[in-house]
């Protein structure tokens, strides 16, 4: 995976900036509520919806299991539609293979559909670097395109903007890209909405290059799929006479049958819709309709070796919903430039450090930016388990050492030690009870701790001598109730025996 944004800080310094930033936070609180909410009321319409995510789940794992031999059928039935296949290892060879592509046709500029894996690959900057304007069509990536900003979520790029934001910059920003927006713009959406159509218009009908991603590869046809909601990525599949789509090898799904799985769950937990406006499907080339030269770069950068973790694979069950983003409470108050990714929010805590390495300072943090609540797993369409590939990851990272890591070793270690040893235990509980008042509310280094909350006071009597005082206490009174029984029982006995 390419680098992490040029100059993002590790995810607590970022997202500590972040929080106080009032509009933004607020920006992010009125989206995820909004999308989060409409998401299950879609979801409650469908009695197996249970069902079907454990079918996406089952689907994913069995063809992440038999990767290779989906892959090499999928190949045979793309070239066989008459489409051209590429393998690239990392993003650099991806970004080269797609600069030569674009280069052969003899054009300087391409259209693009939205796509996560060329902006996780920085496709846009390597064609710029080789003289190729890329456009982006999708309305919140034009967004953040024309603000030179970049995207804070999966499926709202711009979400961290509000309408008078978006209306500044297409004033400011709109003309020296293309066709200029109208003077008196407004903040209204359906103004907003024209503009940038009337700008995007142009840029479609004269561009000969497209590039897209794509949300699923069927091995069986060959077939590729894109599901938007805005009629972009139609006109961006359709109208160029090349088309280079760059996938990462985890899209595919065996057959036909296994996408209407994913067809019914991926627009419900993603846009709230039954179904997305625009299903978009193409099998290689045909005469006469739609490009009439098709390239596949099918993209690795880092998948293979999350796919030889068991427990961190399942991350590459992903399906790019968002779903995990608008309930997760550290993503609403952070936003997503704070995870310095592509990929925010939980499945990017998981999906990033495993894709470029812990090696890094943020991708190192990642995995902490998270309050383990588990409602990113209770959401997601594939069952991917967010909180259990976070504590996974969080002990790899402690295993590659680092000044805290160290410390909380040995602190560790000596607990340890003391556990295994009760009267250590006992003599040192009694002590802290004993000096309580001497003990500073804020002591030196727990200041992660204590900026946030106060330390719990201790007990004047540690639990275990509280626990001896009373069980003693309440033994003895048992003894007196069991002897008390013991004398009744004798008395009706005897008088038993005696016949009264």
């Amino acid at each position: 995976m390419s680098g992490t944004y040029l100059g993002m800080p590790a995810f607590p310094v970022a997202a500590k900036d972040a929080l106080g930033n009032e509009t933004l936070r607020g920006n992010l609180r009125h989206a995820t509520h909004t999308i989060r909410d409409k998401r299950a009321k879609a979801v409650a319409e469908l009695d197996d919806w249970a069902l079907l995510r454990e079918a996406g789940k089952q689907i994913k794992d069995h063809t992440l299991r038999h990767l290779d031999r989906y892959l090499v059928r999928l190949e045979e039935s793309v070239t066989a539609a008459g489409g051209v296949v590429h393998w690239a290892a990392d993003a650099a060879e991806a970004n080269r293979i797609v600069a030569e592509l674009v280069k052969a046709t003899g054009e300087s500029e391409v259209v693009k559909v939205k796509s996560m894996a060329t902006q996780e690959i920085g496709l846009n900057e390597a064609l710029e670097a080789e003289g190729i304007s890329a456009y982006e069509t999708d309305l919140a990536e034009l967004i953040v395109q024309l603000g030179e900003d970049r995207p804070s979520h999966i499926l709202v790029p711009a979400i961290h903007r509000n309408r008078g934001e978006i209306r500044d910059i297409f004033r400011d920003r709109m003309g020296s890209w293309g066709r200029a927006a109208p003077e008196n713009l407004s903040d209204e959406p359906a103004e907003l909405a024209e503009a940038a159509r009337l700008h995007l218009r142009e840029k479609f009908l004269r561009a000969k290059v497209g590039i897209s991603g794509a949300n699923f590869m069927v091995a069986e046809t060959g077939t590729l799929v894109v599901v938007e909601s805005e009629g972009n990525g139609r006109m961006c599949l359709t109208l160029p006479e090349t088309l280079i789509s760059v996938v990462g090898i985890e899209k595919i799904v065996p057959t036909w049958q296994d996408l209407e799985v994913f067809l019914q769950t991926l627009p419900r937990s993603s846009t709230a819709e039954r179904m997305n406006p625009y299903t978009s499907t193409w099998t290689g080339t045909t005469d006469g309709d739609g490009p009439r030269v098709f390239h596949l770069v099918l993209l690795d950068n880092g998948r293979t070796d999350t796919l030889a973790d068991e427990v961190g694979r399942q991350a590459l069950r992903c399906i790019r919903c968002s779903a995990c983003l608008n309930v997760c409470p550290v993503y609403e108050r952070a936003g997503g430039h704070a995870y310095g990714s592509v990929y925010p929010g939980p499945i990017g805590a998981i999906l990033s450090p495993q894709l470029r390495g812990t090696e890094s300072e943020i991708d190192a943090s990642l995995p902490y930016a998270s309050s383990l609540c588990g409602a990113c797993y209770d959401v997601c369409p594939v069952a991917i388990d967010i909180p259990e590939v976070l504590v996974h990851l969080r002990e790899r990272i402690a295993d590659q050492g680092g000044r805290g890591h160290r410390l909380e070793k040995v602190a560790m270690k000596a607990a340890g030690w003391v556990f295994d040893h009760p009267r250590v235990l006992a003599a040192g509980e009694r002590a802290a009870s004993r000096t309580r008042r001497l003990h500073p509310s804020k002591p030196p280094g727990a200041g992660a701790w204590t900026n946030t909350r106060d330390l719990p006071e201790l007990p004047a009597e540690p639990f275990r001598d509280w626990w001896k005082k009373n069980r003693e206490s309440d033994r003895k009174k048992n003894r007196e109730s069991d002897q008390k029984t013991d004398r009744r029982d004798e008395r009706v006995n005897d008088r038993k025996d005696n016949g009264t």
